[in-house]
């Protein structure tokens, strides 16, 4: 193995690392904010928007190491049903619900 080879592993390893600390520290926090009821609600909204934050941060890292790109869960209404329409089908047959 190359000098840079092993370096660049290293690296990895250390961002893995980083990562599962960051990921501990987080756990910590929703821990504490779960054991402790006199938040206000803008302080949950704030400490919200921070893990929020983070965890995106933490897949920015993991993306940077691995080179897969995570799928991105989309809210809002969902599309009409096209591929019964090409087959001549209707959406929903008659009869099921």
């Amino acid at each position: 193995m190359s000098r840079s080879t092993r370096r660049e592993q290293e690296a990895k390893a250390e961002l893995v690392a980083s990562i599962a600390r960051s990921q501990h520290a987080l756990a910590h926090m929703l821990e504490q904010i779960a054991e402790s009821a006199s938040f206000s609600d803008v302080t949950v909204k704030k400490l919200a928007e921070n893990i929020r934050l983070l965890t995106q941060y933490q897949e920015v890292m993991s993306q940077m190491l691995t080179g897969i790109s995570f799928n991105r869960v989309k809210e809002g209404a969902p599309a009409p049903v096209w591929l019964a329409s090409i087959a001549g089908r209707e959406t929903r047959p008659q009869g099921r619900r």
